[in-house]
């Protein structure tokens, strides 16, 4: 099946959230939490993680995670991604049980598509001192979902970007099994997984163009991620725009959308006063209004 359709098939079944100007939504993805190892690739941006996270609670935003949160094909389960990352899931509790969390299921993370799957591993967490119940307990992770602005009636839908991909969606549990018992296993010795939209240059370019060819199709903003690759586009250029990830080397990158604005960033440790280390948010591109979006097109 080709993205055009699946992609159809998402925006037509998709919850709908209305948005106006007073809200406040950022938009992270591909963080690939896995077991704390030598595959687990946001080990090292977990602190940035962390920070941008409390920054944005903080803020009232709500947070969206557009897939691959957790790192399934590469580990059977999330149990014990849920012990080595417990802060980001504790965290993430906080945004839920405020009813500020959304969570979408990628490639890696189909599995939590199963609300029993996502009840079994995050219902709950136990950790050596106590219990810290009802977790994420009750949350239904989602492939799409549609925020439908106030007035104007404008979309804009969030996924993660797999969609239509012949190895990523139609043969995912065959690519899932490569990487976890082959790929995985020569990625150590240097060769890149031929499956990944973000280490193949012309399937992320092939990825890229049918979600912007279905934007533009329909009129609807997309917001994805899957790629890795940031992209906001100035205002009639394009209605495909993409969130980055938490991979990055040394920086997570994020699209914040709030007061009808909508900018890209990026959080990075910054030496400050000499030899101390923080946490900092740094402007990438925008802010732009949602509504030269709708104007230009």
């Amino acid at each position: 099946m080709d993205t055009g359709r699946r992609l159809d098939e998402v925006y037509e079944r998709a919850p709908r959230i209305r948005i106006d100007q007073n809200s406040r939504i950022v938009c992270m993805s591909d963080c690939h939490r896995g077991v704390g190892n030598m595959g687990d690739n946001f080990l090292f941006n977990q602190n940035l993680f962390f920070a941008a996270l409390e920054y944005y609670y903080g803020r009232c935003f709500t947070y969206a995670e557009l897939g691959d949160g957790d790192e399934l094909w590469e580990n059977p389960g999330l149990k014990r991604i849920v012990e080595i990352h417990s802060d980001a899931f504790w965290m993430m509790s906080r945004f839920y049980k405020q009813g500020r969390f959304i969570q979408l299921y990628g490639n890696h993370d189909r599995r939590k598509s199963s609300r029993k799957f996502v009840e079994a591993h995050c219902g709950r967490y136990c950790d050596s001192r106590d219990c810290i119940d009802n977790l994420l307990s009750g949350l239904k992770v989602l492939e799409g979902v549609v925020l439908e602005e106030s007035g104007s009636g404008r979309e804009i839908l969030l996924v993660h970007g797999h969609q239509g991909d012949f190895l990523n969606d139609t043969l995912w549990r065959l690519s899932a099994f490569l990487v976890r018992f082959v790929w995985r296993k020569l990625e150590l010795l240097g060769v890149y997984d031929p499956t990944s939209a973000a280490e193949n240059y012309n399937r992320r370019k092939n990825t890229e163009k049918r979600l912007e060819e279905w934007a533009e199709k329909r009129g609807v903003m997309v917001i994805a991620g899957h790629t890795h690759r940031p992209v906001l586009p100035a205002p009639g250029e394009s209605l495909y725009l993409n969130d980055g990830s938490c991979v990055h080397p040394r920086c997570i990158t994020a699209l914040e959308l709030e007061n009808g604005r909508i900018t890209l960033v990026k959080w990075s440790v910054k030496i400050v006063c000499a030899k101390n280390l923080s946490v900092e948010r740094e402007i990438l591109a925008g802010p732009y209004s949602l509504q030269q979006y709708w104007l230009s097109k």
